[in-house]
């Protein structure tokens, strides 16, 4: 089979396609014939040595996956070949096959496609536990939304309006504003123009946001804190500017802000039960047509240097998919 191999600590440009023997299939799990991935900024932290876990070389990065079973190990009830699924990997999802213990893996809807299958698990369920479970996010509410156009912002969008929020989108450009727009936001910001802080004031009619959802970090951070209402909750999800930012503590008590940090993949092995709780709520929402997955860019796994690239460079809204030809 194809797999995508790092070999060494670097950018996309430093890995490799090659031949490699399937993975074996072990009790409790499945076998995947995939047929699309995710690329998720972390996979770029992975492949770089910056990311929470670093794996032994050569690995196979991706951490999710579409596509159909093809074998399935003793021990596993619910699944059999043939069932059309998504899957969370945590790494090896780009190759064309991948073993994946059963509980980490879901049944698709039948009006899923696989690229947005493949789109799906990361951000959405990120989003969704960060706003519900970590935010506690209320109909009503102020939600601002930086990076609102990428992958795990774009989700944001989304879920908050299903939530019942009121949605303030910000992003870089008028472009990437008309997609969150599309997806469901209600005001628009355009930092590359605009001042975050006056915008909230005037939007919210100078309250300020209730909650802010932060995977940028930098400046974005920054004049995030300053538009929050007094009690507000910010969500750290990441740092896609480079820079983490620091915070004085005196902020957080004079306006009584929660500080709240998610390392979502976590959740897997510590509370794996709210991560299939969610799971049946997002795809609930889905199935009504509530969740639109917005794939903006499209490779073969061969061209998984450009494809990743397009997500360093900000290229990208939405997520971008890499498919393995076999569909």
């Amino acid at each position: 089979m194809r797999a995508v191999l790092c070999k060494e600590w670097g950018g996309p440009e430093k890995l490799v396609i090659e031949d490699a023997p399937s993975p074996a299939i072990r009790e409790g799990a499945v076998r995947i014939a995939v047929k699309a991935v995710g690329i998720n900024f972390a996979d770029l932290l992975l492949i770089a040595g910056q990311y929470q876990e670093k794996p032994a070389f050569p690995f196979t990065p991706g951490m999710e996956a579409a596509g159909t079973v093809a074998e399935v190990g003793a021990g596993v009830r619910g699944l059999k070949a043939g069932d059309r699924v998504m899957a969370l990997t945590g790494t090896g999802a780009y190759a064309e096959e991948v073993v994946v213990d059963a509980p980490r893996v879901l049944p698709i809807p039948a009006k899923m496609d696989f690229c947005s299958a493949a789109a799906f698990p990361v951000t959405y369920g990120t989003s969704h536990v960060a706003l519900e479970s970590r935010a506690r996010l209320q109909a009503g509410e102020w939600l601002l939304v930086t990076g609102a156009a990428g992958g795990v912002g774009l989700t944001a969008v989304e879920i908050g309006k299903v939530m019942g929020a009121r949605v303030i989108a910000c992003a870089g450009s008028a472009e990437k504003l008309a997609i969150a727009q599309q997806h469901g936001a209600d005001h628009l910001i355009d930092y590359s123009r605009e001042d975050i802080r006056e915008r909230v004031k005037a939007i919210t009619g100078g309250r300020g946001a209730d909650v802010i959802y932060d995977p940028v970090g930098g400046d974005a951070f920054d004049a995030g804190l300053r538009s929050i209402a007094w009690g507000g909750r910010v969500i750290i999800i990441g740092f896609a500017s480079g820079r983490i930012p620091q915070v004085a503590a005196n902020i957080l008590l004079v306006k009584n802000i929660d500080l709240i940090g998610l390392y979502w993949g976590s959740y897997s092995a510590r509370n794996p039960a709210l991560i299939r709780d969610s799971y049946t709520k997002l795809l609930r929402w889905f199935e009504e047509g509530k969740l639109k997955p917005h794939v903006s860019h499209q490779f073969d796994l061969q061209d998984v240097a450009q494809a990743m690239d397009m997500l360093r460079q900000r290229k990208s809204t939405g997520k971008v998919v890499m498919t393995t030809g076999t569909y």
